[in-house]
């Protein structure tokens, strides 16, 4: 199979003003508007497929999207670099989000746009002779971005113009909000039942969607909706609806169809698998693997294929730049006055901004097993290492440097280790390193604690860092955004799906009970063969230990701690939260130092998380692009913004 080039993004005629009816479009022949004779084409068909899969690249990657769903949970607070996109989102005093500063609005006009492409094609191309299988595409793709809005803002309009899901090609400056239940019963599953039917097995192309895609998002809806309907925390929704289904079903029902549909694709995975360590799921030489369902793609072979620069970075849309914004600037490290660790298109580096850190609470808690559990070392990047070699300047850097302890490092050797455990050894100066980090006797790398990690210095995200392939021995493109896919949904997923509902009631399949599901996660996560903070191969295998240390009787607490540990930083959190109604519980306090170099004070957060706060605002952009009276539009409003 080919992989999918992906060089259009078609922006249909979605005059609701949805935010992105300006918006500047690579196409090889630009349009801002398709008519529906287009879609009875066959280059139109095909050409609004295309455009379904670049259409991610404007949501999953793009770093301020990404912030949203990361930021003011239990995985991440703002960094010292940090703006009001981030410091507002912590909900920690430091800001408040509004209808401008959410930066949802990347979610909401990439999704209005490319639902309408969809029912462009779910409309005209049976008329082309175009395959089931085809138009299931489009109708997956409408339903994955209704369920994202749903989740973000509640009910959504279904009504784009031209009546509900339908292809709209007229201005209108109006719109209706229909209700969660009538997304989801209207929209959401009726899409997703057919494309669980249509699609094929095995994908288009690589990276097309395939029945086990459709299974996994089906699965993760029916599990939503079910928590929607049985809102234990009275979490209120809006527009103002009944938790009633209008399909008759109750909350029981929903969970039992979510375990179902996941065990379902557990049983009939099709060309997709679970690797076989957790280290190689989020391996850059690994990108595009078994375990991957779906993702925003891009590469280093072509700026056109690429849709952005290959040597810069704007720092927006269609780049993926997510990366960046949990990466310190450990560029300021000294060695004996020279900088050691510069700055490098590679895993464990990447470009700093500084703009979201892990708390203390996620070192110390989330991943609190560090020597069995291999999921700490393949997230963070925890040793940094000398590069400066890599340098080309006349004359050349020295082949030797003094770091700490007056010890001589190489290049390759470690220059700063974030230690696993609290070292009360460890001696902190402000001027060590140049970063205030600590020194350990005898150890030649500077050295701090985990409860000593700040909102400067903090140990970086790898699973998200940089992969290039041309290098070429130099520090190559740092500067660049990530030509890595960005993953966007993964197999691994149907098990904790699953688990989820048995533990909400679901009747369960023998061998697959809650805590079976998870043991099959949790064995992958002891086999070790790379150990990133070693810099070296690790053969081991801790799954007995890993599994056996599963409590008897799990609970939604302990599927929600394993899934931050799969999942850590990628876009998955604030979701999870805000279903299971567990975001004040598990995030509504944290532990970090300051924005200082030296500062190694722990200090407790409190964050202010209202119920209101469950629901994204509406962007402003929508709201002044509606000509509706002032009253209509604060109603169009969700409360609380």
């Amino acid at each position: 199979m080919k992989r999918i080039q992906i060089r259009t993004f078609i922006a249909t005629a979605l005059m609701l003003l949805f935010l992105g009816s300006c918006t500047e479009i690579l196409d090889e022949q630009p349009r801002s508007i398709y008519e529906p004779s287009f879609f009875k084409t066959e280059k139109g068909v095909y050409g609004g497929l295309t455009s379904m899969y670049a259409h991610l690249r404007y949501i999953y990657g793009q770093a301020y999207y990404y912030n949203t769903t990361v930021t003011g949970t239990d995985e991440a607070t703002y960094g010292q670099s940090a703006d009001n996109n981030f410091k507002d989102m912590d909900l920690s005093g430091v800001g408040s989000i509004t209808s401008t500063s959410s930066r949802t609005d990347a979610l909401w006009g990439a999704a209005f746009l490319n639902i309408n492409t969809a029912s462009g094609i779910i409309e005209n191309a049976a008329e082309v002779g175009i395959s089931p299988a085809l138009i299931a595409e489009a109708r997956f793709f409408r339903a994955f971005d209704y369920f994202a809005l749903t989740q973000t803002f509640g009910g959504v309009p279904l009504d784009l113009g031209s009546g509900e899901l339908r292809f709209n090609i007229n201005p209108v400056r109006t719109s209706v909000r229909n209700t969660v239940p009538e997304v989801y019963t209207k929209a959401i599953f009726p899409d997703l039942l057919t494309a669980v039917n249509d699609l094929p097995e095995v994908g288009r192309v690589k990276g097309g969607v395939t029945k086990t895609v459709a299974r996994l998002y089906l699965s993760k809806a029916y599990l939503t909706y079910a928590w929607w309907l049985q809102n234990p925390n009275n979490i209120p929704t809006y527009p103002e609806a009944n938790r009633t289904d209008p399909d008759g079903h109750d909350a029981a029902w929903y969970f039992q169809q979510a375990y179902n549909i996941a065990t379902e694709g557990i049983e009939n995975p099709g060309t997709f698998s679970l690797q076989n360590t957790y280290y190689d799921v989020n391996l850059g030489q690994n990108d595009r693997n078994s375990e991957i369902l779906l993702y925003a793609d891009h590469t280093e072979t072509s700026e056109f294929y690429n849709a952005s620069s290959l040597t810069y970075s704007n720092g927006a849309a269609p780049e993926n730049f997510a990366g960046w914004m949990m990466t310190w600037n450990y560029t300021n490290i000294r060695s004996g006055g020279v900088s050691s660790v510069q700055r490098e298109a590679a895993q464990p580096l990447g470009r700093p901004w500084t703009r979201m850190c892990p708390t203390i609470n996620v070192i110390k808690n989330t991943f609190a097993d560090k020597t069995n559990d291999s999921r700490y070392d393949g997230t963070f990047t925890t040793v940094y290492r000398g590069n400066w070699n890599k340098v080309k300047v006349v004359p050349p850097l020295p082949a030797t440097l003094t770091n700490a302890n007056d010890l001589t490092v190489n290049p390759g050797d470690a220059i700063l280790t974030f230690l696993n455990e609290d070292n009360p050894a460890v001696v902190y100066s402000n001027t060590t390193g140049n970063i205030g980090a600590g020194v350990l006797p005898g150890r030649a790398d500077y050295v701090i604690n985990p409860s000593g990690i700040s909102r400067v210095v903090y140990p970086g995200l790898w699973k998200l860092g940089v992969y290039r392939t041309d290098n070429d021995g130099t520090l190559g493109q740092p500067n660049a955004a990530s030509t890595r896919p960005f993953s966007i949904a993964k197999f691994s997923e149907f098990y904790f799906i699953a688990a989820e509902a048995a533990v909400k009631g679901a009747t369960v399949k023998g061998g697959k009970s809650a805590r079976e599901l998870i043991n099959v996660i949790r064995a992958r996560a002891g086999k070790w063969r790379w150990n990133n903070a070693g810099n070296t191969a690790k053969i081991e295998d801790n799954s007995a230990v890993l599994t056996a240390a599963t409590p008897a009787v799990i609970d939604i607490n302990y599927i929600l701690a394993e899934r931050s540990r799969e999942y850590y930083a990628e876009g998955y959190r604030w979701y999870d939260l805000i279903r299971t109604q567990k975001w004040e519980e598990l995030a509504g306090s944290y532990q970090i130092c300051g924005t200082a170099y030296g500062d190694h004070t722990p200090v407790t957060v409190t964050r202010t998380i209202d119920k209101h706060h469950y629901l994204r605002p509406i962007p402003q952009g929508q709201l002044d692009a509606m000509v509706m009276s002032a009253a209509d539009k604060a109603a169009y409003q969700n409360p609380g913004y």
